[in-house]
């Protein structure tokens, strides 16, 4: 099937922003039509406890709690839920979010994370186990680990999402686990989500005042807490000081400067700039009729803002979920250029690669196939590109690349086959970037535009 689409994104305009009214499968894609320049959207981590009650420590009961849990979650529009074991389909028989992730089992079988959502996912999930655990406080009773989430807000307008879940305890072993589990996540988000807006949420069973924790290792890796903040002035508490703890499990917590191990940590990128407006802890909405908490957590409420930059515009991403991200929009200069546009390719597309005025060259993909490169002229700007995308050993893959100029020249490689998408810059933009994933070949492309100067 073939698809060609220029400013034609049918968008959903609600309270929280804008979202996509449907989301792009493989054979769909779209030029950069106008988008809002801003939004807000809000999330929330939370511990459901939904250990069976066999398992149990602490009193809890998922099979009375977990449905309640469900019809609350409702109103938020991006929810990560851990401990989501047994009582899972009573989760999603009470829940309506369009867009919800498979569960990965039960206790003693899956990881108990799963994510509800108002956006479509651009990418199938990644379900990550940690590769240190202890043998302490419960932690080998089922397989703990992270996921990863590309989210589609709009077009072209991508974050990727992160449910975290770390090894619990304060013991050397706990504390020696969790501290490599943060460094395993800091390691995947630098390869995964390279160039990307990042949201990273959960439990972390970490503490900023802990001495033996490194939770800091993760802030430097993103940027920013929302408690951290809004709470704190922006500036964590020091590691070694006195704990930030409220364990009054009968009285509501109305005070949000104590500290949870339940956070949410998040980046912004050169084209998305993401800002936290609101942290809560919603601890009172969330208890029963005789004022019992429906677990041994409560939930963490953050509203977000997020700004797109008025000189760039994205495409939407065509091709695979395989491969690691790149996005060039951090690298790009003020008022880009490109001298010149390069391919490898044989039977499919190998490499793209895209030379700026200013020297800076990108390049994503393996080192296959024959180059091909196109010097442009004096007032010459790449304005479209026609990919064809197929399935190759089962992953999905580019096929061929066909970019065209301001000029009427050509450069073109791979093989046409599959779908298609074309994506053509508005008038007086041209293409100055790519952004998706790659490994030997290219598996998914988008390119980003910005004005002709």
């Amino acid at each position: 099937m073939r698809v060609s689409k220029t400013f034609a994104t049918a968008l959903l305009c609600s309270a929280v922003g804008c979202t996509a009214a449907t989301s792009p499968s493989e054979s769909e894609g779209t030029s950069a039509s106008p988008v809002a320049a801003s939004g807000t959207f809000n999330v929330v981590t939370y511990n459901v406890d939904g250990l069976p009650a066999i398992l149990q420590g602490n009193g809890g009961d998922p099979e009375k709690y977990t449905p309640t849990i469900g019809q609350k979650l409702r109103q938020y529009d991006l929810v990560n839920v851990q401990e989501d074991f047994n009582s899972h389909a009573a989760l999603y028989a009470n829940d309506n979010h369009p867009y919800r992730t498979a569960t990965s089992g039960g206790a003693g079988i899956g990881s108990g994370l799963n994510t509800m959502s108002v956006f479509p996912f651009a990418d199938d999930i990644d379900r990550v186990k940690w590769q240190t655990n202890s043998s302490t406080d419960g932690n080998n009773l089922t397989p703990k680990g992270f996921t990863w989430l590309r989210l589609r807000l709009a077009e072209g307008v991508y974050i990727d999402t992160y449910n975290v879940h770390t090894n619990a305890g304060d013991s050397d072993a706990a504390l020696s686990a969790r501290r490599a589990n943060i460094l395993q996540l800091v390691d995947y988000i630098g390869s995964h989500s390279a160039g990307n807006a990042v949201l990273v949420f959960g439990d972390t069973n970490t503490r900023y005042t802990r001495t033996g924790d490194n939770i800091r290792n993760l802030l430097g890796a993103v940027g920013h807490d929302s408690w951290v903040d809004l709470m704190k002035g922006g500036t964590p508490p020091a590691q070694g000081s006195p704990a930030l703890v409220w364990d009054d499990e009968n009285t509501v917590l109305t005070d949000f400067g104590y500290e949870f191990v339940d956070k949410v940590l998040y980046r912004s990128n050169a084209y998305i700039s993401l800002s936290a407006q609101t942290y809560s802890v919603l601890d009172g909405a969330f208890r029963d009729s005789d004022g019992h908490m429906l677990s041994d957590h409560r939930p963490v409420f953050t509203k977000f803002q997020y700004t797109l930059a008025s000189g760039l515009r994205l495409s939407d991403q065509f091709g695979g979920p395989h491969g690691d991200s790149y996005n060039d929009a951090n690298q790009l200069p003020a008022r880009p250029t490109v001298q010149s546009i390069s391919l490898r390719s044989a039977n499919r597309v190998d490499q793209v690669s895209l030379t700026l005025g200013n020297g800076t060259r990108s390049s994503h993909g393996g080192t296959g196939g024959t180059e091909q490169s196109l010097a442009l002229n004096a007032g010459e700007h790449v304005t479209s590109v026609q990919l064809y995308a197929d399935d190759f050993d089962g992953h999905t893959r580019i096929f061929h690349a066909s970019f065209g100029t301001s000029q009427g020249r050509t450069l073109a490689g791979g093989t046409k086959s599959g779908s298609s998408v074309t994506y053509t810059a508005p008038e007086g933009w041209q293409i100055v970037g790519f952004h998706g994933r790659s490994g030997d070949e290219v598996d998914k492309l988008g390119v980003i535009f910005a004005p002709v100067p």
